[in-house]
């Protein structure tokens, strides 16, 4: 990994970017994490997600909005880097609803700023880390060739529009382009606004989890530490290519997980058993997702090895740490 150079990450405080810091660190790269530090929750955590990562002399952290382009460019022509991971984004599907003006200044303004800046400065390999919602409610498996033209939040079509955004400038500028689109990420450090953390929250304080919709909804939730393996695999490949490439890949587990199931599976990860609630379903969320990882495997060599069981596990483990911190 070291023969990259630099590795420009920009969300690199959060939950899967402090992840990819640390391995990416420990591979021996130089990596330069951009990070504004937003309230979508609290800061304080993120911060601390970085406190493995800030012991390494290669390591760079610098505070800045993606939709800055002066700071921006100013990060770019002092670090030079090689690759640019982007991962930045405002997350979640029904905040999106509320305001998407906001989500789109962010996904789509913000990753123009940076691929103009790639362009720029000559950047020539791009990783973007898309999502699983551009799918909208298509049958599953999805698969990368499917039609994407149908999404149902802000959230997902503001991912959808950045792709097109990489592909364009794959085609102008010769950037090498992965577009990642990740399958709802379990594992230490996940935002407290995804279900197994407010679920595993609700439990542990005695709360009632509050379980929307129909209990035959499915999700195919992906450990973190495969998702990062992912991205990897993402990176050894552009190494190697000789020609610009566009790619889109689904980074999943390839194993959905019911909503009942996910329930009991964080009850015995807890050895506690959920007071249940049952709320209104809400526009936005899709029914299913469930990734058709043939393609990853085949070029990335991808291939998830931590069950959901373990992930929750090691999610727990870390949430239960903290608690007592």
């Amino acid at each position: 990994m070291s023969n990259f150079g630099k590795i420009f990450i920009t969300g690199g405080a959060g939950f899967i970017g402090s992840h990819l810091c640390e391995k990416l660190l420990d591979e021996g790269a130089e990596v330069v994490c951009f990070d504004n530090f937003n309230d979508f929750y609290d800061p304080l955590l993120k911060r601390s997600n970085l406190k493995s990562a800030l012991r390494h002399d290669s390591f760079y952290l610098l505070e800045g909005d993606i939709r800055d382009s002066a700071a921006l460019m100013h990060a770019f022509q002092e670090y030079k880097p090689n690759i640019v991971i982007h991962l930045a984004a405002m997350a979640g599907v029904q905040p999106s609803l509320l305001d998407p003006d906001l989500y789109y200044d962010v996904n789509v303004n913000g990753t123009l700023q940076v691929l103009k800046c790639c362009a720029l400065h000559n950047v020539s390999k791009f990783i973007f880390a898309s999502s699983s919602s551009v799918y909208g409610n298509n049958a599953t498996p999805f698969r990368e060739d499917d039609n994407t033209d149908f999404s149902i939040s802000p959230y997902a079509s503001s991912k959808k529009a950045a792709e097109v955004l990489c592909h364009v400038y794959h085609h102008l500028h010769k950037i090498s382009v992965h577009c990642l689109r990740f399958f709802t990420v379990v594992g230490p450090r996940q935002r407290p606004d995804l279900a197994v953390h407010k679920f595993v929250r609700a439990i542990s304080s005695n709360q009632p989890a509050k379980l929307r919709g129909d209990l035959s909804s499915s999700r195919d939730y992906t450990s973190v530490y495969d998702t990062i393996d992912g991205i990897l695999g993402s990176l050894k490949r552009l190494k190697t290519e000789s020609m610009p490439e566009f790619k889109i890949y689904n980074l999943g587990n390839s194993y959905p997980i019911r909503l009942d199931e996910m329930l009991e599976t964080i009850e015995l990860s807890l050895m506690k058993k959920a007071e249940v609630e049952y709320v209104e379903y809400m526009q936005g969320d899709v029914a299913n997702t469930f990734a058709d990882i043939s393609l990853a495997k085949a070029e990335l060599g991808y291939d998830p090895q931590r069950s959901f069981q373990e992930a929750v596990d090691s999610f727990v483990r870390w949430y239960q740490a903290q608690e007592c911190e």
